[in-house]
């Protein structure tokens, strides 16, 4: 069976070298494509194959039905171009190819516009921070008002971005100048935004929230339209060395399990909460494999390829292993040479 990985995040290394671990029968053949042919994942695919650059979304599907066409693609695990290729399972389907999507078309757009997203998700085990979206300085004005008499601190991010960026915690007492100087990360100082925001005039939606201060979660899963086949729940240690702590908590499986239902999960997906006063916040839902997966797979389930023989087979055929709750895990880099 001939498994097609395009162009996707750097945690695809880690997901083709897990699932060919564990496929002892041989029965995958793992296909990778990236516009870079010196991508790690490159040397661990059985197959690699070039992508094109510079293709607008809808000229990038109909490449990619062709290359399923071509290279005989039984089943596509889509990164690039993700959202736009769940609305296009039936094309696939006519050249014989089975698109392995995290959620409907519907549902990313919904899952990648926090604002939105945040709006819609009702969830009594982790509740979202309380929150007011703003892309004008007036409507900032408003929100900075409202909310900051109610939390200690607070913090912006934008509706819809990856990796963190745009985030800044929002400091009172300090200049953007004096937290950059004494090496303070992603903070930004109060009068500073406030009179950038002016200048911009309008700008992309952004978000004003509480700030969550306690604990951040990191929960891999993997799922099976809507149900929650297996998780592994990672805690941040806050002393850098540490690792993360496999930490299982009740309220927060329960309530991936409701988000996973809610939002008709599928395949791996992985979900950030964060606490407050001890209770768990839902940050956001990550429809993809986190970059912490191998430590994931460290506690017991091999996610990638539970959520591939799941797939192709049925989650009837795959054994799950137990979640090792309390193991602690670390991640190290380790050098190779590039192709």
């Amino acid at each position: 069976m001939r498994v097609w990985f395009n162009r996707t995040f750097s945690s695809v290394y880690a997901a083709i070298g897990l699932i060919r671990e564990a496929d002892t029968a041989g029965r995958f053949t793992i296909v990778h494509s990236n516009a870079n042919r010196h991508t790690p994942a490159a040397r661990l695919a059985h197959e690699f194959h070039g992508e094109p650059t510079g293709l607008e979304a809808a000229a990038y599907v109909d490449w990619c039905v062709e290359f399923c066409r071509k290279q005989r693609i039984d089943i596509f695990v889509p990164g690039r171009e993700a959202t736009t290729l769940a609305a296009q399972h039936a094309r696939f389907q006519e050249v014989g190819t089975r698109v392995l999507s995290a959620a409907s078309a519907q549902k990313l757009q919904l899952i990648h516009d926090k604002a939105g997203f945040y709006a819609e998700t009702d969830l009594p085990q982790a509740p979202v921070a309380e929150f007011r979206r703003f892309d004008s300085i007036e409507q900032f004005d408003a929100a900075w008002a409202e909310l900051r008499p109610r939390h200690a601190k607070l913090c912006i991010k934008p509706s819809k971005g990856i990796y963190g960026i745009g985030f800044a915690v929002v400091d009172e007492a300090r200049s953007s100048a004096e937290l950059l100087l004494t090496g303070v990360e992603y903070h930004i100082g109060y009068q500073d935004l406030r009179r950038g925001l002016a200048e911009l005039g309008e700008f992309r939606t952004m978000l004003l929230m509480e700030y969550l201060e306690g604990h951040e979660y990191s929960v891999d899963c993997v799922g099976d339209n809507g149900r929650l086949v297996t998780a592994v729940a990672r805690r941040k240690l806050p002393q850098a060395g540490s690792g993360q702590l496999i930490d299982m908590r009740p309220e927060i499986i329960e309530a991936t399990t409701k988000l996973a239902a809610d939002y008709g999960l599928n395949g791996i997906f992985n979900v950030q909460f964060r606490e407050a006063a001890g209770k768990p916040r839902l940050l956001e839902i990550n429809p993809r494999m986190s970059g912490g997966i191998g430590m994931a797979c460290a506690a017991g389930p091999n996610l990638p390829w539970i959520a591939l023989k799941g797939f192709a087979d049925g989650f009837d055929t795959v054994e799950v292993p137990p979640v090792r709750h309390g193991m602690r895990v670390i991640e190290v880099a380790e050098a190779m040479e590039l192709a």
